[in-house]
């Protein structure tokens, strides 16, 4: 319970961010460029900015800083900003900006000495026409677009206990399809490109970003509908599996109910999860209630995922009900790095783009992500290591190799469901084109539900699964044990006399099983 303490206050310190209507007060800021937002338009979209009581410390009028707004076609890096970490592109000749990159650019700079924001384009034909104004009652006056070329907007400036401050606002329009993609928002302080000096930025700025549709970028539109979906498909499939252990005449161990939980807590998350969209595409925010109700179910489905992946991999409760000291050492590591890495993303979900802290909580999340998958395939190592060794030592040779059979088929699915949701999902997000930013989603989501079934599969309670079989017919051990010249030509003569019928052994286990879990055992050499 204490685990989930910090969850909660997160969520109280996170309960007033906005999501899609942006207001980032930044504050004491010496980074050269600043990230700002990342926006999917469709034909119809608006972009409004809004820059208020901007200041730098040292003043100087001849100093230069200013917006620049690329579009792209998907989510992969900017180009243009990874390579040109030097020089500021604000102040670079405008045949150097059109040679630099394929991306269309719009720069917007802030003359602090005549009081205008210069608006210029690059990689535009000469006859194109933008639709960027002054603001959105300016647009409303304008039926057609306009040349980059001399356009240039006003901006205030006043001062206020001897500092001066400057505001600035522009508004763009996407009224064609040509104009359709991903545009990523960008604030330059050029000064600070040069090392010997350091000009600190004050300012609050508001950015607001809808679609016709709603205030959810292009690639997010369908994900409320999907994450509903998939809630629905995850709870059919989670009731189907207790009418399983309800009607299942062979024993049922408490992880099976243990996956039952989690496949209800997953269904009830991705509920939450599309209330919570639904929300952000009508308002630009998402409600407080829905959002930590998504957060609290996240936490929730994020620990007990780990929990049962890791006592699957353990094999509790199928061929050990004690855990070893090795086995409590890493749920001491694993469950609190899970839940450490869901606090994380949680930050990183409500914190703003342009935050100085979203870089350094987008790495904390990746790190601790790939810790906590590493940490799962441990366990499931284990086992496989000393079904190995007991299968050489001691007289269940045939038990042993099925369930190392079955050991390496959950470790080959745990690899393929940590490739499938980590990196093929990163690959489809940075590769698709910005309308289709949803199926890496849709593509993690399936593959969790994949990975739940043929989990739910391999180990769900049958005469066939090979944690049941705790004995074996004398005559299997003759066809698995290895020959060797010590014992070629001899065989078992009380074979007859040991061999005991598949049901009579799944009743005796049944038995045993419901006087005391401790109390069953079994050979020092199926596990430590």
């Amino acid at each position: 319970m204490y685990l989930f303490l910090p969850g909660i206050l997160v969520l109280a310190l996170f309960s007033t961010s906005s999501a899609r209507i942006h207001k980032l007060p930044i504050k004491n800021d010496v980074r050269r460029y600043i990230s700002l937002s990342t926006f999917g338009f469709c034909k119809g979209g608006t972009l409004a900015v809004n820059l208020t009581n901007f200041h730098a410390s040292p003043e100087n009028e001849n100093a230069v800083f200013g917006f620049s707004l690329d579009r792209a076609a998907n989510d992969a890096r900017n180009y243009y900003l990874d390579t040109h970490q030097d020089v500021c592109i604000l102040e670079q000749d405008e045949r150097s900006k059109n040679d630099s990159n394929k991306d269309e650019f719009i720069y917007l700079t802030l003359d602090l000495k005549t009081n205008k924001l210069h608006v210029t384009c690059a990689h535009y034909q000469p006859t194109t026409s933008i639709h960027i104004y002054k603001s959105s009652a300016e647009k409303d006056q304008s039926t057609t677009g306009r040349s980059c070329k001399d356009l240039n907007f006003d901006i205030t400036r006043f001062v206020v206990a001897n500092r001066t401050l400057y505001n600035a606002s522009f508004f763009m329009s996407v009224d064609s399809l040509r104009e359709e993609g991903l545009y990523n928002l960008y604030f330059h302080n050029c000064p600070n490109y040069n090392l010997n000096t350091e000009t600190i930025l004050d300012f609050d700025i508001e950015i607001t970003e809808q679609n016709v549709n709603g205030y959810l970028s292009a690639g997010e539109m369908p994900l409320p509908a999907l994450f509903c979906m998939m809630s629905i498909l995850f709870f059919l499939s989670g009731m189907f599996w207790v009418f399983l252990l309800k009607q299942s005449k062979h024993p049922v161990f408490k992880i099976h109910y243990m996956m039952a939980v989690l496949v209800f807590l997953k269904a009830i998350s991705l509920a939450f999860h599309g209330v919570n969209y639904h929300y952000i595409e009508q308002l630009g925010f998402h409600l407080t209630t829905w959002a930590i109700l998504f957060y609290v179910a996240h936490l929730l489905k994020g620990a007990l995922l780990f929990v049962v992946l890791v006592l699957v991999g353990t094999g509790w409760t199928f061929i050990k009900y004690v855990l070893t000291p090795k086995d409590k050492k890493l749920f001491m590591v694993v469950i609190p790095l899970q839940v450490l890495a869901n606090l994380a993303q949680i930050i990183l979900e409500e914190s703003e783009e342009g935050d100085i802290e979203y870089l350094a909580w987008r790495n904390v999340v990746i790190m601790i992500d790939l810790l906590c998958c590493g940490g799962i395939l441990f366990p499931v190592v284990w086992s496989i290591r000393h079904l190995q060794e007991a299968s050489e030592t001691d007289g269940k040779a045939a038990i042993n190799l099925r369930k190392l059979k079955l050991f390496r088929h959950f470790y080959i699915m745990v690899v393929c469901y940590i490739y499938s949701t980590r990196i093929i999902v990163y690959l489809l997000k940075i590769t698709v084109p910005f309308q289709y930013g949803w199926l890496h989603e849709m593509f993690r989501e399936m593959a969790t539900y994949v990975f739940f079934v043929l989990t739910a599969y391999k180990f769900r309670p049958a005469s066939q699964n090979p944690y049941f079989a705790l004995h074996v017919e004398e005559e299997d051990l003759d066809e698995v044990l290895t020959e060797t010249g010590a014992t070629e030509g001899l065989r078992k003569v009380n074979s007859r006399l040991t061999k005991v019928p598949f049901h009579e052994t799944i009743t005796e286990v049944t038995e045993e099983e419901k006087d005391a879990l401790l109390g069953q055992s079994e050979s020092s050499h199926d596990y430590d």
